[in-house]
């Protein structure tokens, strides 16, 4: 039996490992040109999203954030939206 209530959830959680562990890496761990790019792709793809789509991995970062105990990754997850493009930066 999965962990993950939906499979948007399980791949929600992914992406968030993947991109927290691209934030934390140093130049050493990762060429900063191709993390750059990959985080640009994740931009890119968030942005092709249906609007409702959008909405439901903007709750499913909610619902991360509001469970997650490691601060810094709670952090990471409640400035996703905004840093990949799925919400305006707050006047």
């Amino acid at each position: 039996m999965s962990s993950y209530s939906s499979l948007a959830r399980a791949l929600a959680e992914a992406l968030v490992d993947v991109l927290w562990f691209i934030e934390g890496s140093q130049d050493e761990q990762m060429d900063q040109d191709n993390a750059v790019k990959v985080m640009e792709g994740v931009v890119y793809v968030v942005s092709t999203l249906s609007s409702d789509q959008q909405q439901e991995l903007i709750a499913l970062l909610g619902e991360m954030a509001a469970a997650e105990t490691h601060p810094g990754r709670r952090e990471f997850l409640e400035e996703f939206p905004v840093g990949f493009g799925l919400i305006d930066e707050p006047s």
